[in-house]
């Protein structure tokens, strides 16, 4: 069985989130996705909005594979979440499965200074999706790198479409940037307005 993590803070998931996972999808054809909204990732403050509002928005990529699970797993463990602690659960939950872990192009780039990244090459293989036109020679000599040290990388290719969640709770982008699902989450409990 082919399984495909897509982790993420998703504060809020956003359209070019949606594309990310089409892309992953298209390029791993995995038999089965979870989505795994992050508690408190080890690099980023906490996030303002609820646990429970991020994982509801993360509803949004159920419609992109009939397998496709919204996991709970890191933010009911609290505290700050690693993802080989992730894919160490996914072993044991799922024996035998191949993971492929989704990761942007900003991820690629700093992935060796991941917790336990050699067992990560090990235990899984990245599936890289670019974020930013022109990244493409520093993510090939980057993807270069991590098989040299035993890695297996597999490259998404769907058109960049640039957003970032930052920018969505800083107001830079409007709520057009957001599937329709997270539009109604964030309108009926008030998310990322500005005063």
């Amino acid at each position: 069985m082919k399984l495909l993590l897509f982790g993420g803070t998703f504060d809020p998931p956003h359209n070019g989130h949606m594309r990310l996972l089409q892309s992953a999808i298209d390029a791993v054809q995995p038999d089965k996705v979870v989505v795994m909204p992050a508690g408190i990732p080890p690099h980023k403050a906490a996030s303002a909005t609820p646990a429970s509002l991020r994982l509801t928005m993360c509803q949004c990529f159920a419609p992109l594979h009939p397998d496709l699970t919204v996991s709970d797993w890191e933010i009911g463990r609290g505290g700050k979440n690693y993802t080989i602690d992730t894919v160490r659960m996914l072993e044991e939950r799922y024996p035998g499965a191949e993971i492929f872990l989704s990761v942007g192009s900003d991820m690629l780039t700093t992935f060796t200074q991941w917790r336990e990244w050699q067992s990560l090459l090990q235990k899984t293989t990245l599936v890289v999706q670019s974020r930013y036109s022109g990244d493409a020679a520093s993510l090939a000599a980057a993807a270069r790198d991590l098989e040299a040290a035993g890695g297996r990388v597999v490259f998404a290719h769907a058109p960049v479409l640039q957003a970032a969640s930052s920018d969505v709770r800083a107001g830079k982008l409007g709520m057009d940037a957001l599937p329709p699902l997270v539009q109604h989450i964030c309108k009926q409990y008030h998310l990322y307005e500005k005063s």
